[in-house]
């Protein structure tokens, strides 16, 4: 249930041959997301969870269970804000029931994730699918 940017992010994974070329790509998808505007960067919107400062601000088109999920993340470390990044491909656009479907584990292995994140960062992927999915089900039932 990927979208076309998850998939196109998946693609250029497997094209890269090693685990330092990722990570540099991961990298600079991060570098390319727009910062979050420090007003934003609030208790509201931090993720818990996280080694890294991490805040994740929800954007809705529409309304209850048919509205469009969007986000806008930053994080204070590269690598992390290239995951926010990821995050944003496979789960923006897609309805606030849809996010709840997503098997984000199995489509973070499809690029090799499980196997190359830190203890740490997998703790802080795993905070961020959670909210994610919270602030989904929360406006799915408003």
């Amino acid at each position: 249930m990927a979208s076309a940017a998850f998939e196109d992010i998946a693609e250029t994974f497997a094209f890269l041959g090693d685990w330092e070329d990722r990570y540099r790509h991961l990298i600079e998808l991060g570098r390319a997301m727009p910062p979050l505007d420090p007003a934003l960067q609030v208790p509201a919107t931090k993720v818990e969870g996280c080694a890294s400062q991490v805040w994740l601000m929800p954007r809705f088109q529409g309304a209850g269970s048919a509205a469009r999920f969007d986000f806008e993340g930053d994080s204070d470390a590269l690598i992390v804000r290239g995951l926010i990044a990821l995050l944003h491909a496979l789960y923006s656009g897609l309805t606030v029931d849809e996010v709840g479907r997503v098997d984000a584990a199995a489509e973070l292995a499809r690029l090799g994730l499980d196997a190359h994140l830190s203890a740490q960062r997998s703790n802080g992927v795993r905070a961020m699918v959670g909210r994610i999915r919270a602030l989904a089900a929360a406006e799915a039932v408003a």
